[in-house]
């Protein structure tokens, strides 16, 4: 827990720090520090379950007679 407490950390400090020198807003580089981490942790939940849905469409056809598996 204490690793994913610092990753939460870095990630805070590169989102405001891009921000904050693109923009020179303190008050934008602190929306987008706190705003981006959300939406990633909400993309990378839709990610994983296409992830699923396509590994488990692959092993279906990997695994039909005539496509090279063993029967």
């Amino acid at each position: 827990m204490i690793k994913t407490a610092t990753f939460a950390v870095v990630h805070f400090s590169v989102a405001f720090t891009v921000t904050y020198l693109l923009t020179g807003s303190w008050v934008l580089g602190g929306v987008i520090a706190l705003t981006e981490p959300a939406v990633n942790t909400v993309a990378y939940f839709f990610h994983e379950k296409a992830w699923e849905c396509f590994k488990r469409r692959q092993s279906r056809v990997t695994e039909r007679p005539g496509n090279g598996a063993m029967v």
